[in-house]
């Protein structure tokens, strides 16, 4: 196994600088020795990996198909290594988990509480990261455990039970339709749109602006807020509604948040981590989140005191068994 990851890191090098020559320089090595070990990689693959030109290198369909498979390779084989010294030293070392940075504090406090009851022997590292950054960071194994806003690509990926929270609209309190229990997309013609940069979640996004557009709603602008302070203060302005959860925005006097006539839209959260060599407390703490913001009893549709309906799903066939 050594020998195959020190070949596939070469590989790597070799894939990004297409030049055995530059990439021996930045391996630190002399070519001969990559040249050799790159050879033994494809006779140990039974494929040919570069089309060795006079002036640089190429690769192959076959190399192509490995450099994307490679990075998950030696992520997975990171977290492993990881895996198994903290076994070695008889804890569970650090979890790094990100979250998104309009998580209510009341939750993430939940969550921390209930992990802490749970994994005393978890340090946890929570960073404030968008659904993208998470992903990101989870493909490279810098982060152990996500929670993200879906729909993304989790094919690498478990997920915990999906919690979905439904979005409403954002007014100044003063206008018009602040007056109505109710707001029907058709009532929205005309206005423009604020709502989180596409480049935080690209696919919720594409996704929440097509179910718009669906209802017969279409923003004679869009601008972006990444933050619930500068969405309130975009709206205030007049430059258009917002589409947020209530929770995010409550604290802001001078807006008011009304439902959409039908409860279209909502948007599903849920803890991811990788299927591979996952951290051993990621499945806790993505059961742990779910379970955070799933409906109390003492409160229809209230999550630790935060207003409006939510929901969660659970879905078994994604989500591991956990201890009890």
């Amino acid at each position: 196994m050594a020998d195959l990851s020190r070949h596939l890191r070469y590989f790597l090098v070799v894939a990004e600088e297409l030049h055995f020559s530059r990439a021996a320089e930045v391996l630190g090595i002399a070519q001969p020795p990559l040249s050799q070990a790159m050879r033994r990689l494809e006779r140990e693959l039974g494929v040919t990996l570069f089309d060795r030109l006079p002036r640089g290198t190429e690769l192959t369909d076959a190399g192509r198909a490995l450099r994307d498979e490679a990075v998950q390779f030696l992520a997975a084989e990171r977290r492993l290594r990881a895996l198994m010294h903290s076994i070695r030293d008889g804890d569970l070392g650090t979890l790094r988990a990100g979250v998104p940075p309009e998580t209510p504090a009341a939750a993430l406090g939940e969550l921390l509480r209930r992990l802490g009851e749970q994994a005393p022997g978890v340090d946890v590292d929570l960073q404030e990261l968008t659904t993208a950054e998470q992903l990101d960071l989870l493909a490279a194994a810098r982060l152990d455990v996500g929670l993200v806003h879906h729909p993304v690509d989790a094919a690498d990926l478990r997920r915990g039970p999906v919690t979905r929270v439904r979005l409403g609209v954002v007014l100044p309190r003063v206008s018009p339709l602040a007056r109505l229990t109710e707001v029907t997309a058709g009532q929205l013609a005309g206005q423009g749109l604020v709502v989180f940069p596409r480049v935080t979640a690209p696919t919720w996004y594409d996704t929440l602006l097509g179910q718009c557009r669906d209802l017969g709603f279409v923003p004679a602008r869009v601008r972006h807020a990444r933050n619930p302070e500068f969405l309130c203060g975009l709206v205030l302005a007049g430059l258009g509604v917002g589409l947020e959860r209530e929770d995010t925005v409550r604290r802001e006097p001078r807006v008011a948040w009304r439902p959409l006539a039908g409860d279209p839209l909502w948007q599903e959260t849920s803890a991811v981590w990788p299927r591979r060599a996952p951290h051993p407390a990621a499945a806790r703490f993505g059961e742990l989140a779910g379970a955070v913001l799933r409906p109390r009893a003492d409160g229809p549709g209230r999550i630790l005191g935060s207003p409006g309906p939510w929901s969660v799903v659970f879905d078994k066939a994604n989500t591991p068994a956990l201890d009890p």
